[in-house]
């Protein structure tokens, strides 16, 4: 890993990607194509957050919260910062005297691949954070990292300034230069799914909508009776 810390990264048009957070990360994960989710492991510290932003990439070496630190420095409004480290580590990096000092920079929220603390803090605060591990171990302040390198989360590649969307689902990545498409394809995703539930709600079954009924094979329909004399139990 190369310590460096790249303070021009090219960032996606902020405008654009205030229009994913209204989509939210199921609908953007599935616009384009299932890609970009983080895994189910990166999990809300609260309820009702939804944001999006550009990704500020940090790099910290296992237990140490240094590079958070310098991060913080290179901050811009709309930021969303995104921390791992360069070996699982579940120990708590970030809190609410970081969350302070992003907050005070227009970061929008935390997305971690490693740990944090001082949930309740940072929910009384109104700092969104998304997690691997929640840890009341703290770090130690020792050895730099990179900022604003590509990192992996979930296998995942996320590059400074790509969009993150994040909400109580979980998080999903966007490269840069595809911020546009993917907003084209949540606003149709999203006109699709209100013509489904328009016709889910006037009594159409799903079975009929996505034409399931030719994927059930040999499956059969039979009375309860016909089952208990097949199956020998009662129905």
């Amino acid at each position: 890993m190369l310590n460096v810390v790249v303070t021009d990264p090219p960032r996606a048009d902020l405008a654009q990607v205030d229009k994913l957070a209204g989509y939210g990360t199921a609908t953007v994960h599935e616009a384009i194509g299932r890609r970009g989710y983080l895994g189910p492991q990166i999990r809300p510290v609260q309820q009702g957050a939804r944001v999006a932003g550009t990704a500020l990439t940090v790099t910290c070496w296992p237990g140490d919260n240094l590079t958070l630190h310098v991060a913080a420095e290179q901050a811009k409004p709309g930021d969303i910062v995104v921390v791992t480290a360069t070996s699982p580590s579940t120990d708590g990096f970030f809190g609410e005297l970081i969350a302070t000092s992003l907050r005070a920079r227009g970061v929008r929220g935390i997305v971690m691949g490693a740990g944090l603390r001082d949930t309740a803090e940072l929910r009384h605060m109104g700092f969104p954070a998304w997690t691997a591990y929640v840890s009341a171990q703290g770090t130690v302040k020792e050895t730099p990292g990179a900022v604003n390198v590509p990192v992996s989360i979930g296998g995942v590649t996320i590059r400074p300034g790509d969009a993150i969307v994040a909400d109580d689902d979980g998080a999903c990545a966007v490269p840069r230069i595809d911020v546009d498409a993917a907003v084209t394809a949540a606003a149709a995703r999203v006109a699709k799914e209100e013509a489904t539930r328009e016709q889910l709600a006037d009594g159409a079954l799903g079975l009929d909508i996505y034409g399931l009924r030719a994927k059930l094979g040999k499956v059969e329909y039979i009375t309860a009776a016909e089952y208990a004399r097949r199956s020998g139990e009662t129905p």
